[in-house]
This record gives C-alpha cells, structure tokens and sequence, in this order.
C-alpha cells in the first residue's frame, strides 16, 4: 500500500477523463437519447457498453448512448437508477444514469429549506425538507475542515471555531439548532441520491488559506466515485473554481456568483451560468435576456419579496434562490 501522505497525494491528482454530456433518462421515450460519451483525451475508439445489468442501453460508434429502440422507461418503475460501464479504447468507466423526474419549478432552497422548519440552514434535514416541499434545487456550502474533508457552512466559522483550522471530528461536535450537526459533503450526497426530484447545489467556497482548488478536486472527486453527476449544480463567487470544474468536467453545469462577468465572457469561459445578487440585476435586469440569447442559464439570490419574486418570474428568469421557497413554490405553480 501506499504510504499515507502519497495516497493522499494521488487521490487528489486523479483524473477522470470519460464524460456523458447528461445524466438523466427521458420517460416514456422509446429509444430515446440519454447523452452522448465524450472522452477530453481525444476521439472515442470503438465505444462500447460493457456492463449494463438493466439491459436497458446501446451505444454507438458516435458515442451516443440510447435505451434501445423499443424500451421506454416508464415513470412508475420501480428503480430510478441505472449503472452502466462503457469503454473506450483502453479506458473504461461508470456511470449512474438517473430516470428524470427532477423538478422544473425554478425553485432554489437557500441552504436548504430551513427558515420555515426545524432544522438548521446547511443540514441534512433542511436538505430533506427541501425535497419534502419540492424544490428543483437545494443550495448548500462547501469547505474543507483542516483535515481535508469538505464539510458545509454558510460561514468560514461556526459554532465559534473556523472551519479551515478545525479537524472534522471536532466540527462535529457543534450542535446546531434542532440537534443538526455539521454534515459532510459525502453525507449530503448519500443523503440526496435516495431521491430524484430535486437538485443538489454546490457552492464551493472561496479560501484566504489557498485551498480553492483543493476544496474542488476533493469534492470533484467525491462527486466521480458516487458518480453522483445527475443531481449536481455548480456555484462559486471565485471564478477559478468555476474555471477548474469545466476543466475537470467539460459538461458540469457551473455558474458563476460575483456579478460583475457578462454573458459573452461566461460564454467564452464555457461557464453553464450566471447566478447574481438582486442588486446585480436590478442595475440592468435586460441582461437575464441577454443571457437567454447567449444560451447561459440565469439564477438571483437571495430573493425573499414576493413582490420581486413576481418581477423576476415576469423577466423570464431560469432559477430563483430564496429562504422562502414555500411562497415561491405557490408561485410558480
């Protein structure tokens, strides 16, 4: 075995190189078109399907990964999730393809669905009520303990500790509000992956201590091993973690915080989105249509007016991140 510090080492150089450009499994779609596989090492040489227990899928010489031409997955299947192993010349990889019932209410639960409920903001039970109500997304942040194990908090401190200088074990000694305790990413991911419904999104924070891109590779590689990449949306106010995932994966849905990038510049950074503050938008709310044109998805934090809820709705916005998402889901409905 390796000794500690190199295990460490090459679990943070992994590199993953096979991508789908989706995920999720249309219903009720003979034949219908999953996604397609895209290797960054150059052209796929005979792609193939090596395993696939569902016997669902095929996939092409072009890469195109399909169910087969008379199978449609019908929405009251009992499973929603599909693994299957593809090669390509001498790599190979798995992924868990995901039947879509995700919501598409444009709804974004601010670290969770917490305000309105018993647990804390960026916990698994504000997690679990962000599902229970419906939301298309729950928003949650991300750093990483001293130890190196992303955990979540709005704050770089909680509980009167700094989260960059705390070992996890002594993170999770905080008790937060109705018994919560701080979760780790890989408990929020578990945790999600028992639904299909809504969205987990990752705000990777930013880091004085020089960490940004280690807190991205962790949680990066986290996200490959549970091959996870069905529920997953990307947000940051630093934009070389949004750079670092499309490097890391060219098809990760990425949106960028700080406000002040254009939608050509989002564009040409091949980033998913922009996700800005109300006063961002508010100084020019024609750019949620500019966006629109440039094919980049629009989102506004943190809105918690019905009143700008309205407003927003009326623009043609894509997501709306708010503490409120109850009166948002009435909205929208």
């Amino acid at each position: 075995m390796l000794p500690a510090m190199f295990a460490a080492v090459a679990a943070f150089g992994q590199s993953h190189h096979l991508h789908l450009d989706n995920y999720t499994i249309p219903v009720a779609k003979k034949g219908a078109l999953v996604g397609k596989l895209h290797d960054q090492k150059g052209p796929l040489s005979r792609p193939q399907i090596l395993e696939d227990t569902s016997n669902l899928f095929t996939l092409n010489k072009k890469g195109e990964l399909r169910l087969k031409k008379k199978q449609a997955l019908r929405a009251d299947a009992p499973a929603f999730q599909y693994t299957i192993t593809v090669q390509t010349g001498d790599s190979k990889e798995s992924f868990t393809l995901v039947r879509d019932d995700f919501h598409r209410n444009k709804v974004v639960a601010h670290r969770g669905a917490f305000k309105n409920n018993a647990g804390s903001e960026n916990s698994l039970t504000s997690l679990k009520d962000a599902i229970r109500i419906g939301c298309e997304g729950s928003e949650f942040d991300v750093w990483l303990s001293s130890d190196g194990v992303p955990v979540l908090s709005h704050d770089p401190h909680i509980g009167g500790k700094v989260v960059e200088e705390t070992t996890l074990a002594e993170l999770q000694k905080i008790e937060l509000k109705n018994g919560d305790r701080v979760p780790t990413f890989e408990e929020y991911i578990q945790e999600a992956m028992k639904q299909n419904g809504t969205h987990m999104v990752l705000e990777l924070k930013p880091s004085k201590k020089g960490r940004a891109i280690e807190l991205t590779q962790t949680c990066y590689n986290l996200i490959r091993k549970y091959q996870c990449q069905a529920w997953m949306l990307y947000i940051s106010f630093d934009y070389d973690i949004c750079k670092k995932l499309v490097e890391l994966d060219p098809f990760a849905k990425v949106a960028y915080l700080n406000g002040e990038k254009s939608p050509a510049e989002l564009k040409a950074d091949k980033i998913w989105g922009l996700d800005y503050s109300m006063k961002a938008i508010d100084k020019d709310i024609s750019i949620l249509q500019t966006a629109k044109k440039a094919g980049i998805t629009t989102n506004i934090w943190t809105v918690n007016d019905p009143a700008k809820m309205d407003e927003y709705l009326k623009a043609g916005v894509d997501y709306i991140t708010t503490n409120e998402p109850e009166i948002l889901l009435q909205k929208v409905k």
